[in-house]
């Protein structure tokens, strides 16, 4: 059975107190981060709007890179359990992070999760955080890198809306591709909108149905298969 980790108001109440919020999730943030590096794992923080194709694509991923180097999953779902009994019958570990309010992941529900797998022999977690552009971009977790998916059904305004999101990500997927003519969306002025917030950062064309950019995406999240594959 998956495990499932619950926030109670009693421990966010606590945090609270050591200090402010945001410098508390900080602190525990260092110490995840830390407690990755000593086991050579890379985490990555796998934040975007509901509907954007997040949970599709980590399954993807996961089906490609599983063979190659040890995987995890943290799903983040206040409500269900359905995301991560998908991508847990591909036979990866898997924790659901149950949230009180629903609208981020934050690093001391990371640090439980972390508690809940055996560390040894997994090379990469991808922590898929709530559905929401807004508030998980204030919460590091302790990951390596951060990746922004953005779905072309969420129409053309979505990287000019949120650039504090992109601002903070190293990695951006444009997502459902496959859809762009229908919803009118230009996918290469989605490009420049983020190249125009950040010239550095790596945005990747996706599409989950036709399999457009997912071996480019495994490629950065997993460079060490790549270079075996090269």
């Amino acid at each position: 059975m998956t495990p499932v980790i619950e926030a109670v108001p009693e421990e966010i109440y606590d945090i609270e107190l050591e200090h402010s919020l945001l410098e508390a999730n900080a602190k525990i943030a260092r110490a995840n981060r830390t407690l990755l590096d000593e086991h050579g794992i890379t985490a990555v923080d796998v934040m975007g709007a509901i509907g954007s194709g997040k949970t599709t694509l980590i399954t993807r991923l996961v089906e490609r890179l599983k063979n190659w180097i040890g995987v995890a999953v943290f799903n983040g779902d206040a409500t269900v359990a359905n995301d991560t009994e998908l991508i847990a019958s591909q036979g990866v570990p898997v924790v659901q992070i149950a949230t009180v309010n629903g609208c981020h992941l934050d690093a001391n529900l990371v640090d439980k999760a972390l508690k809940k797998i055996d560390l040894k022999g997994i090379d990469l977690i991808l922590i898929e955080n709530i559905g929401n552009l807004i508030c998980p971009a204030e919460f590091p977790l302790g990951s390596r890198s951060r990746m922004v998916v953005v779905s072309v059904t969420e129409g053309p305004w979505m990287v000019k809306k949120h650039p504090h999101m992109f601002l903070g990500s190293d990695v951006v997927v444009i997502n459902k591709t496959d859809l762009a003519d229908a919803m009118g969306v230009d996918v290469e002025q989605l490009v420049r909108d983020v190249h125009t917030l950040k010239p550095s950062i790596h945005v990747v064309r996706a599409s989950c149905k036709t399999g457009e950019g997912l071996d480019e995406i495994a490629a950065l999240l997993a460079p060490q298969k790549a270079s075996r594959d090269a």
